[in-house]
């Protein structure tokens, strides 16, 4: 069994679904899953994947887990409560393989927001442990090793960067469970206060560790559906977030529009309000440089706000941006497969991406190619539209 725990998934998810329940506790959605990588033949697993879906299904929370829950200051106790009742369904799930008879899969998620929210990431962890134990049984993992701690050793005792501090991101890619506990492990005992966390609140709470996340694209895309108007959406997000945290988990997600349409909706109110950003598509150096920017116009001081890294990095690109970025603003980074997967196999680049909300599509354009999934190219060039996204934009 791959998945034992339900804590065994990003912190955002949690923080996503608490808005969910008090906010929008009717939304239906869709999710579809994707294979970036060519040639991948995930279609003999399917089976199996299934079985792990079947026993992740049988999981509850435990009464343990809910107690660490419930100590989360921006947790709310009847949202603990509705834990304590809560167990994912496999009916909302459907894998198959894809019609065009390639080797690619199809996994479709439909049902209650509330209800599907929590499938995502251990779905992918799942499609990834399933797929490297049978690729790759008899890895020796002392290459991955060694990579690791030269990854820390660079970091740790390279002058002059030791306030630069990196987290785990790496959950929906790892190469397995055992190993990512293993690399979170070294990380912890070899950076120490330059290990800032982990987004997976079950390692967190393995291994005393801050669990860190706040919000997802799913979060902005639903409110295409959810909001007063296509325009208004992603004010609309953005202010709901803040109804329910009051200040707390304050950091905004820039890419859903690409960030010349996010700084357009990230005003003087949001720029005092919320924390800071977090980049996830496009050059980094170009982003921060133009967010720090907008801070400025909007007279806010830079250096009190947080700019957090979290694309496809490695230790060298973090110590690039920290070098870049240090003393102009307050800095996080988030490094994902890269820690989680590096044992020599190419990783899979697989994703689950929300593409519909109450019957509507939903898609992000961001400001890199390659990531937007939506089925409907009407919707999308409607979407352009509404936002004065350029044409080029995320294809």
């Amino acid at each position: 069994m791959i998945i034992d725990s339900l804590l065994d998934t990003d912190l955002y998810k949690f923080s996503m679904m608490q808005v969910v329940l008090h906010q929008y506790p009717a939304a239906q959605v869709e999710y579809r899953f994707k294979c970036r990588n060519p040639g991948i033949d995930l279609v003999p697993y399917i089976e199996e994947i299934r079985a792990e879906l079947a026993a992740l299904c049988q999981l509850r929370f435990a009464a343990d887990e809910l107690d660490y829950l419930r100590g989360w200051r921006f947790i709310k106790s009847d949202f603990v409560d509705f834990l304590g009742l809560f167990q994912l369904n496999e009916k909302y799930v459907e894998i198959a393989p894809a019609a065009a008879g390639n080797g690619e899969i199809e996994i479709r998620i439909r049902g209650p927001w509330l209800h599907t929210i929590l499938f995502e990431v251990p779905l992918l962890a799942i499609i990834n442990e399933v797929y490297f134990r049978h690729t790759s049984a008899d890895l020796d993992l002392a290459e991955g090793r060694r990579r690791l701690r030269a990854k820390i050793a660079l970091l740790r005792d390279t002058p002059d960067y030791a306030g630069c501090k990196i987290a785990d991101y790496g959950t929906r890619r790892r190469y397995s469970r055992t190993w990512q506990r293993e690399v979170v492990t070294e990380l912890r005992d070899g950076l120490g206060a330059q290990l800032a966390g982990t987004s997976n609140v079950w390692l967190a709470r393995q291994l005393n560790l801050t669990p860190l996340g706040t919000l997802a694209h799913e979060y902005l895309q639903a409110h295409q559906a959810l909001g007063p108007r296509l325009r208004d959406s992603q004010v609309a997000a953005l202010e709901a977030w803040a109804k329910e945290y009051r200040g707390d988990l304050g950091i905004a997600l820039s890419d859903v529009y690409g960030l010349e349409a996010f700084l357009r909706d990230f005003d003087m109110y949001f720029c005092k309000l919320f924390d800071g950003t977090r980049h996830d598509s496009g050059d980094p150096f170009a982003w921060g440089d133009k967010v720090l920017a907008h801070y400025r116009a909007n007279r806010v001081d830079p250096r009190s706000k947080v700019l957090v890294f979290s694309d496809g990095l490695d230790v060298p690109k973090v110590m690039q941006l920290y070098a870049y970025f240090r003393d102009r603003c307050l800095l996080a980074f988030g490094v994902g497969t890269n820690l989680t997967n590096d044992v020599g196999p190419t990783p899979l680049q697989i994703v689950i991406k929300m593409i519909r909300c109450n019957g509507q599509p939903v898609a992000k354009l961001s400001d890199s190619a390659g990531k937007n999934m939506c089925e409907d190219a009407a919707y999308v060039t409607y979407l352009r539209q509404v936002f004065q996204i350029p044409a080029t934009q995320g294809l």
